[in-house]
């Protein structure tokens, strides 16, 4: 992509500096923002789901590319992390956490084409936007999946004004990781190709009013081919690197060491390619098209998201218009201001603006249920003509200043900044800290269970602990027990029980807890003696309070009389429903301090 040039004296040395400066300032506080409070969050359904696989690889050494759970990243990068700081909610989601407080550095990757406000701005929409912020805090594919892919594409683009290979050797590895994460970097790919093609087309009739169009595509084509003439070994650098991060992450493991199948149906170690060769070619077959032959199975299709498009449309569109409005509305402003006030409108904004609103009505066609962390995709490309839409605000407030006192022109700024800062900052301290798991936060997907019950797995993981024989919890009822066996633990759960009990098997596999079944009385008769923990669906009974008859949850009856004397407590283990039973048998209680941690 061509740029038009920035004064030189917009990017002095000295201001280079200081910008930079406000960057990297920038980047401590968004790390901060991420880090703060990591672990209050209960897991999500689906947080659970991730980490209880990433144990069992712990624990087993196996791995082999499932699409139900996404890329490999979080499986062979969390076991590290849980090595240094424990099985916790907190180190589950350093990863993303850390990757995505990174992102503001990306925005002087831009600083051909963005002037010293805009990239300034554009680091502060990365490191502190409401539903980015959120789901930086959140073990999914989708934060770093966007990161990686932004970033990827932030090193193309600096590849391109320096005409220097390092960074398309950058660019290559952060795309390479970006599809580790999750398979939509396709859709980032697509997105990018798409909008690279109208740009071209529109540069190509602009200059087709001067030369003959066949003459303008000739010498577009020329241009490239020099480009590979000059980088051609720097290309096939990058080919090469691209592909030895998707098998080193994707290959499959046995006993914690890469494997290919053998002849037999037995295996064959991975690391016998270096004496053997001729395992060299299906070594590169199961992490290359035999990954994405079990990815096309699963989602190609497109049965996963056979269902109505508006409804998921209006849901996305909800989410960003209660967590990124404001971005949003100076996206559209910077555009239109690049667009069709400047003479030399940037084809940067053309391709960022159209990656958004393209993934905006396209990701509604291609999820497979509604969920907030899709907006992630959205607002992170409109980010950039958000940054200039700042730019828009407040070159005209400081020309409008009529003193030339620095300090009056610095004040101005200010006061436009706050409002507009303020309204995203009380939307992401209400949604990313106060109420990161209520109903009422658009942001929060679902599964998300709607109470903390962290003190209650602390007992659990307490009595798990120090129970050195028999059973330490027992799963209760047919919502929890039911289904055809399976391998996860616990097992007895059944494979319907097993996923309506999440996020519970994350903590009672970490506490390493003992865990037995009972679908019905019966069952509980069959116990030797009383287990110290039962968890159970609850009962429900209508109530009147306040003049106003509600559903309020219960212990169930045949519950309450076995385990008098018990501690019983109710939490709801999603947004608006799924009310279970936690039933402690307090006296078994060991009072020394959880070690568990969150």
């Amino acid at each position: 992509m061509e740029r038009p040039a920035l004064s030189s004296r917009d990017w002095s040395p000295s201001h280079t500096a200081t910008v930079t400066a406000m960057v990297l300032t920038i980047t401590i506080l968004a790390l901060l923002a991420r880090f703060a409070f990591l672990g209050d969050r209960i897991a999500h359904w689906d947080e659970a789901r991730v980490a209880f696989w990433i144990l069992d690889y712990m624990q087993t050494g196996n791995y082999s590319y499932s699409p139900v759970i996404h890329g490999p990243f979080y499986h062979h990068v969390n076991p590290l992390i849980f090595e240094w700081f424990g099985e916790t909610d907190t180190a589950m989601r350093i990863a993303p956490a850390f990757i995505t407080g990174l992102l503001p550095l990306t925005a002087l990757l831009f600083r051909s084409r963005l002037d010293r406000i805009e990239t300034v701005a554009l680091a502060a929409f990365l490191a502190f936007d409401p539903i980015v912020l959120y789901y930086s805090r959140f073990m999914r594919g989708d934060p770093l999946v966007g990161a990686f892919m932004f970033a990827g594409f932030a090193f193309l683009i600096r590849a391109i004004d320096t005409d220097q290979t390092d960074h398309l050797l950058a660019a290559s590895g952060l795309i390479a990781l970006g599809f580790t994460t999750k398979e939509n970097a396709f859709v980032y790919v697509l997105c990018w190709l798409g909008a690279l093609a109208v740009v071209l087309d529109h540069r190509s009739v602009i200059r087709s009013r001067e030369r003959p169009y066949r003459t303008v595509v000739r010498d577009t084509l020329t241009r490239g081919w020099n480009w590979l003439g000059r980088h051609g070994l720097g290309v096939i650098a990058a080919i090469i690197e691209f592909f030895v991060v998707i098998i080193a992450f994707y290959a499959p493991r046995s006993n914690g060491r890469l494997h290919v199948p053998g002849p037999d149906g037995g295996q064959y170690v991975g690391w016998n390619v270096l004496t053997d060769p001729s395992l060299l070619g299906a070594f590169i077959w199961e992490g290359t098209a035999g990954a994405f032959q079990s990815f096309y199975s699963y989602w190609g299709n497109g049965s996963k998201s056979e269902h109505p498009y508006l409804p998921y449309l209006v849901d996305l569109l909800e989410t960003i218009g209660y967590g990124s409005l404001m971005l949003v509305v100076l996206a559209c402003l910077g555009f239109a201001v690049d667009r069709y006030g400047s003479d030399t409108p940037r084809e940067l904004l053309t391709v960022a603006f159209a990656w958004g609103i393209v993934s905006m009505f396209g990701y509604p066609v291609i999820t497979d249920i509604k969920a907030p962390w899709a907006a992630v995709h959205v607002v992170l490309p409109l980010m950039i003509p958000a940054a200039v839409g700042v730019g828009a605000l407040l070159r005209p407030v400081r020309a409008g200043v009529v003193t030339n006192t620095r300090w009056a022109r610095v004040g101005v700024a200010a006061v436009v900044l706050l409002l507009v800062s303020a309204p995203v900052a009380a939307i992401g301290i209400h949604s990313v800290y106060q109420a990161p798991q209520s109903s009422d936060n658009e942001l929060v997907q679902y599964a998300q269970p709607a109470d903390d019950f962290h003190p209650t797995i602390d007992e659990v993981e307490r009595i798990a602990a120090n129970n050195q024989q028999g059973t330490d919890v027992v799963l209760y009822g047919q919502q929890f027990v039911n289904g055809d066996p399976i391998y996860q633990k616990p097992s007895c759960a059944g494979n319907n029980g097993w996923f309506d009990t999440l996020p519970l098997p994350w903590y009672l596999v970490r506490s390493d807890a003992s865990v037995t079944c009972a679908q019905s009385p019966a069952d509980l008769d069959q116990l030797n003696e009383k287990p110290p923990v039962v968890i159970a669906t609850a009962n429900h009974v209508m109530k009147n309070e306040s003049n106003e008859t509600v559903r309020v949850p219960v212990v169930p009856e045949e519950l309450n009389e076995r385990y008098e004397g018990y501690d019983a407590t109710i939490k709801q283990m999603r947004t608006t429903d799924t009310d279970v039973v936690f039933l402690i048998d307090s006296e078994r209680v060991n009072t020394t301090q959880s070690s568990s941690g969150r």
